[in-house]
């Protein structure tokens, strides 16, 4: 360094030296001003503006050197060779504009600097061929070291000008580029001087033919001239273009702003610019953006589902923004002309709302809404996965919750405590499963749970002791109304089904056992409960055929004062003749009608066959007829009972309807609205099996009845059992107490019909008093004579 230091201080003349510096530096701010305009150019015009720049820069380059050159004083005569400065000239102009060239063709790092390199390289290759023609009285060594130096300086630092000028265009990155390349071209000019030294020599003379200094002082003259003059021209017409760029600039970044996507124009992969709604989506400002390769703003980018309706494609991508944050978006992306030159305009929409809207719609179409648990179209898809990928020697337990009474919850307390009913179930329930265990509401009441690769099925017992217990401790610390409780069936894949919808049978098959078996407990499924279930599936189709069929008959019992044994009425008794079976109980088959509703029309056929018959009858008999819960429960029932009435024309007051305690209880609201339209009717009502339930007394004080009939459980026996006897007369007391006539049911014995007598009993009806059988069987019966004349008196 000192070496370089002395020969600029004491071998150059100061003022030629920063003569020297100001035309190199005019040339490079000239050259980084036209690098800018052959970056954007496009056609013809990039091959102007590239031959302009290598003219321009080569020319400054070789008037800084020769400038400098007479700047030194070496002290002896000296002279320039003219081939060798003429062609230091053209090799300043060849190298240093394809340098600027390869730069400016495509806008990626390696570009930059290869194309700045070779920019320094074209430097010190003018600088070493004019010293070549460089002729004085003397031999010139050179000191290697310096001249390595010289060529490293003139190459990094091109290399870095251009990197500088063309990595994110501005006014200050043009100002420290051209500092930068002054620098190179300084740097290599006086530290390759440095490196010279001369040796006298007279027998060294100087060519007649060689340039002198005088001469080439002119030349330099010219070619700073040339170097001004192309300078203005730059000058005039970036400003030119520049007022035109800014105007069109500020006229595409008003609409681009305007726009709510975001926006970025891009030269390759590099962003060039970008509207203000890109900005606020990435977090950064414009001037982060420009320069930055887009590929850095973008995670992985897949192909949408979307489509524009063009030809352009819609992809997705994950914007990286500057906080962290990875935000979804589409992208579409299409080639324009922008700024002569074709760029890549990249439109980027915010998916986060609608990414959101369809992880809710997919959440609201597998989970239910209620309890947020998966529902049966999520439990499906899941068992079916359990089921497809179970290791062998492994099983899957299926377990079906159903609610126990909670209608009644529902009808007593309101919907709004059935709801958090169901809630509470879903928390409880779900607390005790283990990871990989899944909870499902199927609808209504009805849960159900998935539990995966069992080794032992005890595994699957062990759940459902810890859901019934967690609902018994939970009943401990309610203290709102309705207390939880749940029936389980259990069924195992592979060992009790091979498939999905065979596998959820068995397990309600199992269900309905735990449910008939006393609630509040589980069942496994057991092979002999698929037949007794494929039974019951059988008896329901069967009974849904049997009236068409004209399988059902009515049987009638007598019904007796037991003062006198004069029969006042008969109960029409229900009978199924199997073709099959043959005779099947009504304790089998009714309760299989009920639950699948075939009761109602099977009801509505013993009512209307009962009434027809009883019109015949005298007009002082009653027919009585059992109602079912469902039956009373159905909205048209007054209805239908109005119409067959008038159908059969028997007297209103002559039927009876008799219904259970149990009926009542299911929904007391709406039975009490249909007893009341029946009552309106002037049909009686009778409480049949009373005792059986609960609450009579105060059923007995809210609903309009005219008829207790005592269970027969009680009367057995009741000559002999004194407890059983106490019940009864504490009923005829009640009767007696409300004037409502008492009729006692199961009466067997000459005993049990002689302490009823005793008490004051008024009717009765049993075996011992008249036997279930067809109405042709009873000489008692007295005719009318004819339906019509019992019609007239009915009416």
């Amino acid at each position: 360094m000192l070496t370089v230091y002395n020969c600029i201080v004491n071998e150059h003349n100061p003022g030629l030296v920063v003569l020297a510096g100001i035309i190199g530096a005019i040339a490079s701010f000239t050259a980084i001003s036209l690098l800018q305009h052959l970056r954007r150019a496009s056609g013809r015009l990039r091959y102007l503006w590239a031959t302009v720049s290598a003219i321009s820069f080569g020319f400054g380059v070789w008037a800084t050197h020769f400038v400098a050159m007479l700047a030194f004083s070496p002290g002896i005569p000296s002279a320039y060779d003219l081939p060798l400065t003429l062609a230091s000239l053209a090799i300043a102009i060849v190298i240093t504009g394809t340098g600027i060239a390869v730069a400016a063709y495509r806008q990626t790092v390696d570009h930059h600097l290869v194309g700045g390199a070779v920019l320094g390289a074209g430097i010190a290759a003018m600088h070493f061929t004019g010293m070549m023609a460089f002729e004085v009285e003397g031999r010139i060594v050179w000191d290697q070291r310096l001249v390595a130096a010289s060529l490293f300086a003139g190459v990094m630092l091109g290399a870095l000008a251009i990197r500088v000028a063309l990595r994110r265009p501005s006014g200050a990155a043009n100002v420290i580029a051209t500092l930068t390349l002054t620098l190179a071209i300084c740097c290599m000019h006086f530290i390759a001087m440095g490196a010279v030294a001369i040796h006298p020599d007279a027998a060294v003379t100087i060519s007649p033919s060689s340039i002198p200094a005088a001469w080439l002082a002119a030349g330099v003259s010219l070619a700073a001239f040339a170097i001004l003059t192309l300078t203005g021209l730059a000058l005039w017409v970036d400003i030119r273009d520049g007022r035109r760029a800014k105007l069109e600039e500020r006229r595409m970044h008003g609409l681009a702003n305007a726009a709510v996507e975001g926006l970025i124009v891009c030269d390759d992969t590099t962003i060039v610019t970008a509207n203000r709604s890109l900005c606020t989506l990435s977090g950064r400002s414009l001037g982060e953006l420009m320069g930055m390769d887009f590929t850095r703003l973008f995670g992985a980018i897949t192909a949408s589902d979307a489509t524009t309706g063009g030809e352009e494609p819609i992809w997705e991508a994950t914007l990286l923004h500057s906080d962290g944050g990875r935000h979804p978006v589409e992208i579409i992306s299409r080639i324009i002309d922008y700024g002569g030159r074709p760029h890549t305009i990249i439109a980027v929409r915010d998916i986060r709302e609608r990414k959101k809207a369809e992880a809710d719609i997919r959440r609201l179409a597998l989970h239910d809404a209620l309890t947020g648990l998966p529902n049966r179209r999520n439990f499906s898809a899941r068992l079916e996965e359990e089921m497809s990928a179970l290791p062998e020697g492994h099983s899957i337990a299926l377990l079906c919750l159903d609610l126990d009474r909670f209608k009644e919850v529902n009808d007593l307390f309101g919907h709004a405590a059935g709801d958090a009913m169901l809630r509470k179930v879903a928390e409880s329930a779900g607390r005790v499963l283990a990871e990989g265990q899944m909870l499902a509401r199927l609808g209504g009441d009805e849960f159900a749970i998935i539990a995966p690769g069992l080794s032992d099925p005890h595994q699957a017992a062990t759940i459902a002791e810890r859901i019934l217990e967690a609902f018994r401790h939970e009943n401990e610390q309610a203290t709102s109304d309705g207390l939880m409780s749940t029936s389980i069936g259990i069924a195992l894949y592979p060992s009790d089904a091979q498939d999905q919808e065979t596998l959820i049978t068995h397990a309600d098959t199992a269900l309905y056992r735990a449910k008939s078996e006393g609630r509040d407990t589980y069942r496994f499924y057991e092979h002999a409960m698929g037949q007794e279930a494929r039974s019951r599936r059988i008896m329901e189709h069967e009974l849904r055929h049997a009236v068409s069929r004209r399988e059902f008959r009515l049987v009638y019992q007598p019904q007796k004062k037991l003062d006198t044994g004069e029969v006042i009425g008969y109960e029409a008794l229900l009978r199924w003749q199997h073709p099959e079976r043959g005779n099947v109980s009504p304790s089998v088959f009714v309760p299989v009608a009920e639950e699948s509703g075939a009761i109602v029309p099977i009801g509505e056929w013993v009512l209307e066959t009962a009434c027809r018959t009883a019109a015949g009858w005298a007009s002082n008999v009653t027919i009585a007829v059992n109602v079912s819960a469902v039956q009373l429960h159905s909205a048209n029932f007054p209805q239908t009972v109005h119409r067959i009435l008038l159908q059969s024309g028997l007297s209103p007051h002559r039927l009876e309807i008799e219904i259970t305690e149990t009926a009542l209880v299911r929904d007391m609201h709406r039975a009490l609205a249909s007893l009341r339209q029946l009552k309106a009717l002037g049909v009686r009502v009778a409480m049949d099996d009373f005792g059986t339930g609960y609450s009579s007394l105060s059923n007995l004080r809210a609903f309009p009845f005219d008829k207790i009939k005592i269970d027969g459980s009680f009367i057995r026996q009741v000559d002999t059992n004194e407890q059983a006897a106490t019940i009864v007369k504490a009923v005829l007391g009640i009767g007696r107490g409300l004037g409502l006539p008492v009729l006692a049911e199961g009466v067997e014995t000459s005993g049990e019909l002689s302490f009823l007598s005793k008490e004051l009993c008024q009717i009765g009806q049993g075996y011992y008093l008249g036997r279930p059988a067809p109405i042709e069987d009873f000489s008692e019966t007295p005719e009318a004579g004819s339906r019509q004349e019992a019609a007239a008196s009915a009416a």
